[in-house]
């Protein structure tokens, strides 16, 4: 059972990429999924906020989960793997005074990177419409406000300013945005929303420096390869909903099965084995067993 560096994941996060090379961030909406994302052998896990939502509370991406709940969400899947965890902050939950606290309960949990987006209160998914967007202005001053929190606590978070204005006002507001919250202070700037091949290529084009993406499984932007995204000179992609949905149409076809056949699959698609490999129970019993007595 692994339990090293659960305060070190911005440490891990940085020299990563510092290593040069594209990070691809799969998303995990839990502990157990963010397990099986270090066993794929990946370098960081993301913690999507739509598969978190959907996870916890069973509802669509807007902007239900609390800061606690999400706080608590991050904590589990920190403490559970390895890698570094990269968690979506919607909009800071709040004023300037929420967002440091915000920032600090993500430390607490070992948060290693966090991304704060330009949508009003309450958000939405980004790639739904009806997105309504902060000025510019508010924007920025909100991203000043979390470098300032992070100086303020001498903490080594990454923080990437996030821009969801691709859709409802189009690339060159949106690139205008990005441009604006990388003169903040934060590490990374990130266009959200993106479903074409045309607009990742016009964010690789109109915006120097560390940059993310985020593709969604389905979309002609999620055709696009991580040596491609690279050589457009992307420093980290994001597959927020693979898993998820992976997991959504897995978990559909067994209960249907099981309800049609009125018994399990049989082979079944995973054994008893497979989850105890992935849950570490050995580790966990051989542990337990070196301190047990008889008595």
């Amino acid at each position: 059972m692994r339990q090293n560096g659960l305060l070190d994941g911005a440490k891990r996060l940085r020299a990563r990429l510092a290593q040069g090379g594209i990070l691809a961030c799969p998303g995990a909406a839990d502990a157990l999924t963010a397990r099986l994302v270090v066993q794929a052998g990946f370098d960081a896990v993301y913690m999507t906020g739509l598969g978190a939502t959907a996870a916890r509370l069973g509802t669509p991406d807007l902007g239900l989960m609390t800061l606690s709940e999400m706080a608590d969400q991050a904590r589990a899947m920190v403490r559970a793997c390895e890698l570094p965890v990269i968690a979506d902050a919607d909009t800071g939950y709040g004023g300037p005074l929420n967002v440091r606290r915000m920032l600090q309960d993500y430390s607490l949990a070992g948060v290693a990177a966090l991304h704060l987006e330009d949508q009003e209160n309450p958000k939405r998914c980004g790639q739904l419409s009806g997105v309504r967007l902060v000025s510019r202005d508010q924007a920025a001053a909100r991203l000043r406000s979390v470098v300032a929190a992070r100086t303020e606590m001498q903490l080594d978070v990454v923080l990437i300013g996030r821009t969801d204005a691709l859709q409802p006002e189009g690339l060159p507001s949106a690139l205008a945005r990005a441009k604006a919250y990388r003169d903040t202070g934060i590490d990374l700037v990130f266009v959200d929303g993106v479903k074409t091949r045309a607009e990742v290529e016009g964010i690789a084009r109109g915006l120097d420096g560390p940059k993310v993406v985020s593709l969604v499984d389905g979309t002609d932007a999620a055709l696009l390869t991580l040596p491609e995204l690279e050589e457009m000179g992307f420093t980290a992609a994001l597959y927020a909903v693979t898993a998820l949905f992976a997991a959504i149409a897995g978990t559909r076809a067994a209960l249907s099965a099981l309800r049609q056949n009125l018994r399990p699959t049989t082979p079944p698609p995973a054994e008893y084995t497979d989850y105890a490999q992935v849950v570490d129970l050995s580790g966990h019993q051989a542990f337990s067993h070196a301190f047990e007595t008889n008595g």
